[in-house]
């Protein structure tokens, strides 16, 4: 299996780490537009090989495509990450011009790959990235709600009071501060529901700050997180190239489901060696059939903005 990252810094250094440690795939290639600086974090990750015992090759390049030629998975984390006090939807116009460049010329050299996009603002860059490519719709994911997801269960297990393995739920929705829709009602404990332990108040406020977990991370490190997002797009990268049939939120192309259309926005997913194996519909109380209706709104009213 040979997997591309596009975008050599924090989030694409991790996700590249993280899929070597995994020893899955066979070839990562890391491209950045800085010269050196993908080679010279590809030779930094390959000297971890013989401490971490993994065979993965990894190898660096400065823009050059070529050397992405028949990626199985390729990956666009490029673009700038957000500043302190910035939205996602603030780095649409800056960051539309780079994801539309990246995917044309990696589908140029991988015409049958599967892209995964983590660019902010996320449902919007995945939306770019189906109407400009063309590509069947299962075959592009946006990694938001994984990450969103692995968020919330932190969270969870933090009001709990519980190990994090005793922990499941989801989030779903737009990949934004106000647009995510953190599943309380459905979250369990060993398959106990949590509102059997936590009272209401404590739950919205586990929702509160699930919703703002990318925003809070952003003020105390200066920048974006990239520990768990690289964590997040290596784990849908195994699910594609181990076959795994996982079910991930994430972002994907809506054709009616969940009363959606030409929208890419956050449900969950079975993720194979096909992409979007299957789109899974769940029964939503009216509250969050409201909820994933306004984060609809606002995803739709960012795409607007494209020049698509």
């Amino acid at each position: 299996m040979k997997v591309t990252v596009v975008g050599a810094g924090a989030v694409g250094a991790s996700c590249a780490e993280y899929i070597a440690i995994k020893n899955f795939a066979s070839e990562v290639v890391l491209l950045d537009i800085k010269e050196g600086y993908a080679e010279g974090k590809a030779m930094d990750l390959m000297q971890c090989a013989s401490l971490n015992s993994f065979d993965t090759k990894i190898i660096g390049t400065t823009n050059d495509y070529s050397k992405t030629a028949n990626s199985d998975v390729c990956v666009i984390t490029s673009g700038i990450p957000r500043k302190p006090g910035m939205t996602r939807e603030e780095l649409i116009g800056i960051n539309a011009g780079i994801v539309k460049t990246v995917a044309s010329n990696l589908i140029q050299h991988s015409p049958d790959t599967i892209l995964i996009v983590v660019s902010n603002p996320m449902d919007t860059m995945t939306y770019l990235a189906h109407k400009a490519t063309g590509l069947p719709k299962h075959k592009i994911i946006g990694m938001g709600g994984a990450l969103d997801s692995a968020r919330f269960k932190y969270r969870l297990a933090e009001a709990l009071e519980a190990p994090i393995s005793d922990v499941d739920g989801m989030v779903i929705g737009g990949h934004s501060d106000t647009g995510m829709v953190p599943l309380t009602r459905l979250a369990t404990r060993n398959s106990v529901p949590v509102s059997a332990f936590l009272s209401e108040e404590r739950l919205n406020q586990v929702k509160e700050d699930t919703k703002v977990g990318g925003a809070t991370l952003t003020k105390l490190l200066g920048t974006s997180a990239w520990y768990a997002p690289g964590a997040a797009v290596s784990s849908m990268v195994q699910a594609i190239g181990c076959d795994q049939k996982k079910m991930f939120p994430c972002s994907v192309m809506l054709d009616g489901e969940y009363g959606l259309s030409d929208i890419c926005i956050g449900v969950p997913a079975i993720i194979g060696k096909n992409g979007v194996e299957q789109i899974v519909e769940i029964e939503l109380s009216n509250d969050e059939k409201a909820q994933i209706k306004n984060s609809a709104e606002g995803v739709i009213s960012t795409n607007d903005l494209l020049d698509v």
